[in-house]
């Protein structure tokens, strides 16, 4: 595999940022799914017992942000820090969650408290163009559920997120029981011990 230069992947990242202000801009997400390889794999954990994973860039397209982000007009996912390893050709971004929906008793946006963030591999396809390989999410989902609760009750909602909020549990596409999932939670290369960098105390 081709070693990619620190400059290949900020000039990735950046073209990464230009598509979310795009995709936030129109409310629909799915135009980001070319920033993926054909094979990469995205998955989050929403509670031990249920957690999210996409296989493919067609999986990715169609349900990480797909279903799970349609209905989230006007929420905007501001990265506020980023990480970028070269050596491993990994990006780490830290983003807020905002609702774009004005909280009356603040005076400003709902947003879930608590670090959100995404952490990407990033790989030179054999045309040439960069790609994730794979992405991992966290967030805190019991936060999450208490601020979309404030959202509600505001009566500030629009339709699309209530319809939305309808859609939950393990009958969703790509949610799965964790013995289930089709990918491993930790990203595959990470998993299979191809990073390690403190051995286990023996």
């Amino acid at each position: 595999m081709t070693a990619l230069s620190r400059a290949d992947i900020e000039e990735f990242w950046e073209s990464w940022l230009d598509i979310n202000r795009k995709a936030e801009a129109s409310g629909d997400w799915r135009v980001m799914a070319e920033w993926y390889a054909e094979d990469a794999t995205y998955g989050w954990m929403l509670t031990p017992d249920e957690h999210f994973m996409a296989v493919g860039r067609d999986q990715i397209r169609d349900w990480a942000i797909g279903i799970e982000m349609d209905g989230f007009d006007g929420w905007h996912y501001d990265y506020m820090a980023t990480v970028i390893d070269e050596k491993n050709a990994m990006v780490v971004g830290f983003w807020k969650q905002r609702a774009g929906i004005i909280d009356d008793s603040t005076g400003k946006e709902f947003e879930i408290p608590g670090l959100g963030g995404s952490w990407f591999g990033v790989e030179r396809q054999p045309d040439g163009e960069l790609k994730f390989a794979w992405q991992r999410d966290w967030f805190d989902f019991g936060a999450m559920a208490h601020t979309m609760g404030r959202v509600v009750k505001s009566g500030k909602a629009p339709d699309t997120l209530m319809k939305r909020l309808q859609v939950f549990g393990l009958e969703v596409p790509g949610h799965y029981r964790p013995e289930d999932l089709p990918s491993t939670v930790w990203p595959p290369p990470v998993e299979a011990g191809e990073y390690v960098t403190q051995e286990e105390a023996r």
